[in-house]
């Protein structure tokens, strides 16, 4: 059995569902902070803050002096941090305030269904006949989630803070698929962090972002923790801990079997959710979840597909984030 783990570990499939557990954990942490007064903004802020200067030295460490390579790159570092980070992340913490943790990424996981539409409609992709079949699967799995006809009573808002950012993600998607490989992948990284703190910062300094911080204590499942248990959870789990092996995995096992390993991350969060926050959405919620992560699967497939032949469609899963700075796929 041990021989078992040790190889199922140095395969990267260990790291990659690791990587999975402990992005999952983000809604949870955050919402256990809201819930005794942070604003979602001082929330991602505190976030982006902590993670960027933990990750500032290996950063130093792997430029090795080479600061050309920021100076060539800092557009795509720049959009990296204001729309794949800083704005992705309020986004959905805005949806974390209002909806369940699983709910409110089952929103995200839109995101790859939202850039089949729009390649369709650009007249750039047609879509094949899989990735039709999972829109329609995720769109109706849609319906299921929001529950629009049952007993749960679902936050209007919340369900487009939700849609903003999957929004995000499509963006961030199309940013990262362009290749670049003059940027080492924990620059990129740790750069994007820190263009995300700053920008939480200057929005809170001019008063266009509502902050509040407390140093009440959270509850995180039968536990009762000082605020700085959740904030460091947040911070070095998940966010510092899940980047980091997010590359590690995607080194390990290439794009392809890691974006389809990170489709855990949802149910990471919804058990997570549950343990810790005793939240689980309804049956028809769940039902609604499987839906979604089922119609994921299926574009990711006609993406593959399609990738054997020659063509392209950009990262299929939110997780992907952390992948796609994997120079096998983005050359960043």
């Amino acid at each position: 059995m041990a021989r078992v783990a040790s190889g199922f570990v140095a395969s990267g499939l260990g790291v990659a569902v690791f990587s999975s557990a402990v992005f999952g954990l983000s809604g949870s942490f955050a919402k256990a902070l809201l819930e005794t007064g942070w604003t979602p903004g001082a929330a991602v802020t505190a976030r982006l803050t902590g993670a960027a200067l933990i990750l500032a030295v290996p950063a130093v460490v792997a430029l090795r002096g080479r600061w050309h390579q920021l100076r060539d790159n800092w557009i795509t570092v720049l959009l990296f941090g204001l729309i794949g980070v800083a704005a992705c992340q309020l986004f959905y913490f805005n949806a974390v305030e209002r909806l369940s943790v699983g709910v409110a990424l089952l929103l995200e996981y839109l995101a790859p269904v939202m850039i089949v539409l729009w390649l369709w409609a650009a007249g750039r992709k047609r879509p094949g006949p899989l990735t039709i079949a999972g829109a329609v699967l995720s769109l109706g799995g849609l319906v299921l989630v929001l529950d629009l006809t049952g007993a749960v009573r679902i936050d209007p808002v919340g369900v487009l803070w939700g849609i903003a950012a999957a929004v995000c993600l499509v963006i961030y998607f199309f940013i990262t698929a362009k290749e670049n490989d003059t940027l080492p992948p924990i620059v990129l990284a740790s750069g994007g962090l820190m263009v995300g703190a700053l920008v939480m910062w200057l929005a809170a300094a001019t008063g266009l972002l509502p902050m509040a911080f407390s140093t009440a204590d959270t509850h995180l499942g039968p536990w009762t923790t000082p605020w700085w248990v959740a904030l460091g959870g947040l911070v070095v789990l998940a966010t510092v801990l899940a980047y980091v092996s997010g590359i590690v995995a995607a080194r390990s096992l290439g794009s392809k079997v890691a974006s389809f390993v990170s489709l855990t991350e949802v149910l990471f969060a919804v058990l997570w959710a549950w343990l810790l926050l005793g939240e689980l959405p309804g049956p028809v919620q769940l039902l609604g979840g499987v839906l979604i992560v089922g119609g994921v699967v299926l574009v990711r497939l006609d993406e593959l597909r399609g990738a054997a032949a020659g063509t392209f469609l950009p990262p299929a899963t939110p997780s992907e984030a952390v992948a796609t700075l994997d120079p096998e796929r983005s050359g960043a």
